[in-house]
């Protein structure tokens, strides 16, 4: 089991950046792949990046490669998403998930409560 809290969102410009955070509390984290999704109102969830624990695998979605990148800084509990050059088709609730590597299932079972993010001038 894992507890993730969300921090970070709020009102930014066009153009704008933003850093979110997801931390992360519980059992043998290296265990876990975290991730990131968006969903904005009327649409499905969006899958925007994912990562091991460790770093060993990083994957970004293709709507996001170049202006969003996930990190974890050293050995902390707690993993990033970097968000610049911001537009106003990014204003979404951000959240933050986890899912055991190697559950056969492939779903993420553990989520932040989310953060709103809103791109406007």
């Amino acid at each position: 089991q894992v507890q993730l809290v969300e921090s970070g969102g709020g009102l930014v410009q066009p153009g704008g950046s933003l850093r979110l955070s997801c931390t992360v509390s519980g059992s043998t984290l290296s265990n876990y792949v975290m991730a990131w999704f968006r969903q904005a109102p009327g649409k499905e969830r969006e899958l925007l990046a994912a990562r091991t624990w460790l770093g060993e695998a990083t994957h970004h979605a293709d709507s996001v490669k170049g202006r969003f990148a996930m990190s974890r800084a050293g050995a902390g509990n707690t993993v990033f998403l970097q968000m610049n050059s911001l537009k106003a088709e990014d204003t979404a609730v951000y959240y933050c998930a986890a899912k055991r590597r190697g559950d056969p299932s492939g779903a993420y079972s553990w989520w932040g409560q989310g953060t709103q993010v809103t791109v406007s001038s």
